[in-house]
């Protein structure tokens, strides 16, 4: 058998060959990726050669490459077009892979070296990018537990496997809970509220999952799923949010508690506190207080806020207001205060056009890039696009691939992954992926956005954008290597440009007429824009708060049953506002419990803090210049994780971040 995965591709940019790839190569090649890159470790680790930095350090940068290749094919493809096969390879791998990491990060004569390398550091003329490799080698080794006992380690070693397994299932479980819990309605009259392209995507969607005649309301990621603000059915409502919530609780209830212990043992071995206190000793956060101080500061605000909302909706409906209610009424206080209807909106916001005349607009307008669609180059599924990006002169930059619709194979939610990183050592340049979840129209209908969609389109691309323009010598610290609580920054940033006026009016055209969306429109638009503010922080924080009761924990700790310790923990937090489900409950909180935001989904409110303040500085400096752009690209997106990103953000601020422009921006000043 011809693996392709055994060579470099000879595509542009080294894109993939998905053409040519099968299930059958997946495992094949992480086997032999795992042997080659434990064989180049080994020639690192026992050379009897002194310790260099070329040979140490450099060698174990240029190592694995095979295994990248396939990582970064598999894993995107195991979320955006999975199977069974990919399932069982995934919870085969996932363990096996944990293992593979120990085995180079807990080898001592590697360490070793490394330490011996930090230790003479003064004296190798290393230069600043290389120093901080050096650095964060060493730290990595460290945090990793290499200076442990060999029966520490290799309690360690167990733990990560153990943790791996569980993430795994974890993932896997939620992924058939969310496609069984789809609501199924036998009529268009029980989806009243919504547009007609929506019904009719609800019907196309019943087809596509085997409910012909029948209409189907798949489940995003999140608690409150969008049709809750304009089913006008209560009961569809109600059934709606039920079975959103009701997410995991039989299969994933019990993995949550085994997680959180595990994880909790694994800190006190690497001599933490607790999960939380090891990750956010890595971030920019730095201490466990930093976090919890930001978090309490937001929560009396933001449920003062909420309550204000509530009496607001109260008023207008008469009645009380549940949790499957609230987004409903909101939606009718936006129509009856400022005029604004969200199906009026989508007519406005077509996919292509938002892509090519806002998100694509935007980038050239502050970065010069341009888009050209390679219909030639292939992606790992049909829908899949393909575009090459250019710089302003014409130089070749790297591709975008955009995957825009939901699929019964594609996990819910929206994320970039990175086909290809890009490194001078390496000579590689950048391959990155925007997946999202839109419903896909019926056949030779438009593909309509709600307003929340075209900020994930611009938000996943400032995470695009951030891989781009990566330029750093290392592979170590490529695009989003940087520390968790920093890599939501630069896409929150993005997602400026979306109301942005200039660009706004340049997307924003009736999918019909081609008319601009009404002046007056736009007013209301952003008129109404803090109104659920307070349903949102709140929403937001309470899932924040959550993770963080849950990797607070210290080791030996015994959590009991998770719905109880999820109540107890909203409550304790001051968080707990029955109307308003957090964001993700606990069973469905695949950030925390399978992608690696464990003790890290607060990173959103901190990214934020840098967000609106650079929000802020754009404003105050001229908005889309070319300069403004030029300034953030070369000090901060361009960076990666090869500076200090506080610094890299000072760079382009002039001072530290300051939380005033949160503030105001999400109405918590009073």
């Amino acid at each position: 058998m011809t693996n392709p995965f055994f060579s470099a591709s000879t595509l542009p940019y080294e894109l993939p060959p998905f053409a040519e790839i099968r299930e059958e190569h997946y495992l094949p090649a992480f086997e032999r990726g795992m042997a080659e890159q434990l064989a180049e470790v080994e020639a690192v680790a026992g050379s009897a050669e002194p310790a260099t930095f070329e040979n140490t350090v450099v060698a174990l940068e240029r190592s694995g490459a095979l295994l990248h290749r396939v990582e970064n094919v598999f894993f995107n493809q195991s979320s955006a077009d999975t199977s069974e096969g990919v399932q069982a390879i995934e919870a085969e791998i996932s363990p096996r892979l944990a293992a593979h990491g120990d085995a180079i990060l807990l080898n001592r004569p590697l360490f070793a070296r490394i330490e011996a390398l930090y230790q003479a550091r003064e004296g190798l003329g290393l230069d600043a990018e290389s120093l901080r490799l050096l650095e964060r080698y060493r730290t990595r080794f460290l945090r990793a537990g290499a200076q442990l006992t060999e029966a520490d380690q290799q309690r360690v070693r167990d733990l990560n496997q153990e943790i791996a397994t569980a993430a795994t299932a974890f993932e896997q479980n939620l992924f058939a809970d969310t496609r069984a819990a789809a609501l199924v309605v036998d009529s268009a009259e029980e989806l009243a509220g919504l547009s007609p392209d929506a019904i009719a995507a609800a019907a196309e969607n019943g087809r596509a999952l085997g409910h012909d005649g029948s209409y189907v309301l798949s489940l995003k990621n999140y608690s409150n799923q969008p049709e809750l603000a304009l089913l006008d059915h209560r009961e569809v409502r109600r059934r709606l949010l039920a079975a959103s919530v009701g997410r995991g609780l039989e299969s994933n209830r019990e993995l949550v508690v085994r997680i959180a212990r595990l994880r909790a043992e694994r800190a006190a071995l690497l001599g933490f506190e607790s999960h939380a206190a090891y990750e956010v000793a890595d971030q920019t956060a730095g201490t466990t207080e930093a976090v919890a101080e930001l978090l309490a500061r937001l929560v009396p605000p933001a449920v003062a806020n909420a309550a204000r909302e509530a009496e607001a909706l109260a008023e207008l409906s008469g009645g009380e207001v549940r949790a499957w209610d609230w987004a409903y009424w909101s939606e009718k206080v936006r129509r009856a205060e400022y005029d604004i209807d969200a199906a009026e909106m989508r007519p406005y916001f077509e996919l292509d056009r938002v892509l090519r005349d806002g998100v694509f607009f935007a980038a050239r307008k502050v970065y010069g890039l341009t888009f050209t669609e390679r219909t030639d180059l292939p992606g790992y599924h049909p829908e899949v696009r393909v575009f090459e990006v250019f710089e302003e002169d014409g130089t070749p930059l790297g591709l975008f691939l955009g995957d825009f619709f939901a699929r019964e194979s594609k996990r819910g939610g929206a994320w970039m992954n990175a086909l290809v990183q890009p490194s001078e050592l390496l000579g590689q340049r950048p391959v990155v992926v925007n997946n999202l979840n839109i419903a896909k129209p019926s056949s030779g209908e438009p593909a309509l956005l709600t307003f929340d969609e075209v900020h994930t389109l611009f938000h996943e691309f400032g995470h695009a954008l951030h891989g781009l323009f990566s330029r750093v010598r290392y592979p170590f610290f490529s695009g989003l290597r940087v520390p968790r609580d920093f890599v939501e920054y630069p896409s929150q940033v993005n997602e400026m440009w979306a109301v942005w006026p200039e660009v706004l009016a340049n997307y924003a055209r009736h999918h019909e007429t081609g008319e601009p969306m009404p002046a007056e429109l736009v007013e209301r638009m952003h008129a109404a824009e803090r109104f659920g503010q307070g349903f949102l922080t709140v929403e937001y924080l309470a899932a924040a708060l959550l993770d963080w009761a849950w990797h607070t924990l210290p080791a030996g700790a015994e959590p009991g049953d998770a719905e109880a310790f999820e109540a107890a923990a909203l409550e304790k937090a001051g968080i707990a506002v029955e109307a308003i489900p957090p964001r993700y409950r606990t069973t469905y909180f695949a950030h925390i419990f399978a992608w690696g935001y464990a003790a890290g989904y607060y990173s959103y409110i901190w990214s934020e803090v840098l967000d609106a303040d650079t929000v802020e500085w754009f404003r105050e400096n001229g908005g889309m210049r070319r300069e403004n752009g030029e300034l953030l690209r070369r000090e901060l997106l361009s960076r990666g994780g090869s500076v200090d990103p506080l610094t890299a953000f000072r760079a382009v601020r002039g001072r530290d971040p300051e939380i005033r422009p949160l503030l105001d921006r999400r109405g918590l000043t009073g």
